[in-house]
């Protein structure tokens, strides 16, 4: 398979949200929430939108098969909190039944952290690494090269622009992900406190924060 990577465009928008809905099969993240608008109002469209210059396409075959929505500056752009609770409130997702089950268990799980004193997975603020990412290619794109050309072009744009750093937040558990990222420079950072309402077989997913300088 031999894929083009190249810059988002906004004939794209279609096929995006397309592909948003195949592209994380198979991984846990898959297991959130189960709502494909919300979860691509919350971590696809505001890149569209926002950051337009840092989103990358993988096409083979005339067809979309990954995407990488990058942001430069993080603290210029809505919050994954803030980003949830809009998501919440347009999609009525207390309303829906695995969404609804979803956001209880977080809401147990946050509690019960507060009472332990425990940390839960959130958002991460640090000046080292202003930038982010989020990265998907569908199954059938997995081990062709896509992933690894969309990751060398926004590095790319992160060395033109001067960026300081980067992070992401990725499931430990996605051990296929957490390799990848490390094969491309990336480092795990932190601890990996478990993401509330999360589950996988019946037990809890934990963050892993992951860092890159040029």
């Amino acid at each position: 398979m031999i894929t083009e990577i190249r810059s988002f465009a906004e004939t794209d928008r279609a096929a995006l949200r397309e592909l948003f809905g195949r592209a994380g099969q198979g991984s846990p993240a898959a297991l959130l929430w189960g709502h494909q608008e919300s979860e691509a109002a919350m971590y696809l469209e505001p890149y569209m939108s926002q950051e337009p210059d840092s989103l990358f396409l993988a096409v083979a075959e005339g067809q979309v098969v990954g995407y990488l929505a990058g942001c430069l500056d993080s603290s210029t752009f809505p919050s994954e909190r803030e980003r949830m609770e809009r998501a919440i409130a347009k999609y009525r997702l207390v309303f829906r039944p695995r969404s609804a089950a979803f956001l209880a268990r977080g809401m147990v799980d946050m509690a019960t952290a507060a009472v332990r004193r425990e940390p839960t997975a959130g958002g991460f603020d640090d000046a080292r690494w202003p930038a982010h990412l989020h990265i998907n290619v569908t199954p059938r794109a997995r081990g062709t090269g896509a992933a690894d050309g969309l990751m060398r072009r926004w590095l790319d744009r992160l060395v033109e622009t001067g960026s300081p750093g980067c992070y992401l937040q990725t499931l430990a558990e996605n051990t296929r992900a957490v390799r990848f990222f490390e094969r491309v420079g990336f480092t795990r950072h932190g601890p990996t406190p478990p993401v509330p309402g999360a589950r996988r077989g019946g037990r809890p997913l934990h963050q892993q924060t992951m860092v890159w300088q040029p």
